[in-house]
């Protein structure tokens, strides 16, 4: 598995995943496709500013093909700025350790790059699979919360790990 800058042609990718019924059910339903299309122009200008990591997960053997995507970015919560991560992989690639690779890569790669500090993460709390992944990875579950997602309200739990300190890394 190797991770890379999202680009124009991941459209495809980008449309299967946040317009599909069942894999936007944790995140409110799925989402228009000129708004998935307008979010992947805006994607691929953040990653290329080097202003939010926001990253296809390419399998091994799998050419360039994204299965998925994990994003880190930051925005302000309460008048303090944080570091969020997040992350969604294809059917077809789902529970063959894709994402848990790319968030532990990802995490390895911001605790050397050192700019972003605390990553919070905000599954659904009926999303087993991304919980687990932070529960795996050591992450500390601050609790439950409601969080605003494209203009949604979603129930999630709350994690939050400090880049370098998780389960798994080369750099604790």
């Amino acid at each position: 598995m190797r991770l890379r800058n999202v680009e124009a042609g991941d459209v495809e990718a980008y449309v299967r995943m946040r317009c599909d019924t069942g894999m936007m059910a944790e995140l409110g339903g799925p989402l228009p496709r000129e708004a998935v299309e307008a979010r992947l122009r805006k994607d691929v200008e953040l990653a290329a500013a080097d202003r939010s990591w926001i990253k296809a997960i390419v399998p091994d053997g799998a050419d360039d093909e994204a299965a998925g995507t994990i994003v880190l970015w930051q925005d302000e919560e309460d008048g303090t700025v944080v570091t969020e991560i997040g992350w969604m992989v294809l059917p077809e690639y789902q529970g063959r350790g894709l994402a848990k690779a790319a968030v532990r890569e990802l995490l390895d790669d911001a605790a050397r790059d050192g700019r972003w500090g605390e990553v919070h993460a905000n599954p659904g709390v009926t999303n087993g699979p991304s919980n687990g992944i932070c529960r795996a990875l050591g992450f500390r579950l601050l609790g439950e919360r409601d969080l605003d997602f494209a203009d949604r309200i979603l129930r999630t739990n709350h994690w939050v790990v400090t880049p370098g300190e998780h389960t798994g890394s080369g750099t604790v």
